[in-house]
């Protein structure tokens, strides 16, 4: 039995997310499942670093599957690429030690969500950034992203239902805003997130950046521990998964 890692991107605007789902064919873990699952001839599972929501990118997603095979990583990572479709790939692969688990050995996460603010989008990327037509004030939106950093608890900053029982503090370690040409880059770090809590923190940034809340609003947002009191959820398609560290 050999424990395979695998490095994948994927364009997620036609997908339903990560997670493969019962009612859809149309997932990324869907997807790959189904092709390694006819090359062995039984159904297998492979192991996600975590799960994107639908329309969410992925530039560097981690997973991880055992086979019983005779391949190659680079064997198997061929097989992939020559059926998966074209919106999938696998970038690298490589045999790893038994006890290697895609999510269970995660350290962190690092998300990139991408706004033209108050510009005309790129027409060849504007499946990948969120076109704004308010120009932001990015300087007020780093004095906020500076409230959210470290250890917090982010039920506020998630989708996450009231009956959800499980622990809500994160730990944000980097929350940098970036001008990159006509673009403004959000990039995200940390040790772990709740369901939609990189779009609802953007989004909470994005009207702090349009001067409709305070930057010091922030810690009050997080003591509420309530989901109306932070920002709107933003759109998918302008996050990506930019890498998972171990």
């Amino acid at each position: 039995m050999k424990n395979f890692r695998l490095t994948i991107q994927y364009d997620g605007r036609r997908y339903s997310g990560w997670q493969r789902q019962g009612n859809t064919d149309k997932t990324i873990q869907g997807k790959i499942e189904q092709i390694l699952s006819r090359m062995i001839g039984h159904a297998v599972e492979i192991n996600g670093a975590g799960r994107t929501d639908a329309g969410v990118h992925a530039r560097a997603q981690i997973a991880n599957v055992k086979l019983n095979t005779d391949r190659t990583a680079r064997e198997l990572m061929a097989y992939l690429n020559e059926y998966l479709p074209a919106d999938i790939a696998i970038h690298a692969c490589a045999e790893m030690p038994e006890r290697f688990h895609a999510r269970l050995n995660a350290k962190g996460k690092c998300y990139c969500y991408r706004l033209c603010d108050g510009n005309v989008p790129d027409v060849f990327t504007r499946g990948y950034v969120c076109a704004w037509e308010t120009r932001l004030d990015d300087d007020r939106m780093r004095e906020a992203a500076a409230y959210l950093i470290g250890t917090h608890d982010f039920r506020a900053f998630s989708s996450v239902h009231k009956r959800f029982k499980k622990s809500t503090v994160r730990t944000i370690t980097a929350l940098d805003i970036e001008r990159n040409g006509k673009e403004l880059w959000i990039f995200v770090q940390g040790t772990g997130f709740l369901h939609n809590m990189v779009r609802i923190l953007v989004g909470t940034l994005v009207e702090v950046g349009e001067g409709k809340r305070a930057p010091q609003s922030m810690p009050d947002i997080l003591n509420s521990r309530e989901r109306q009191q932070a920002g709107i959820t933003m759109p998918p398609h302008g996050l990506m998964l930019e890498e998972v560290f171990y």
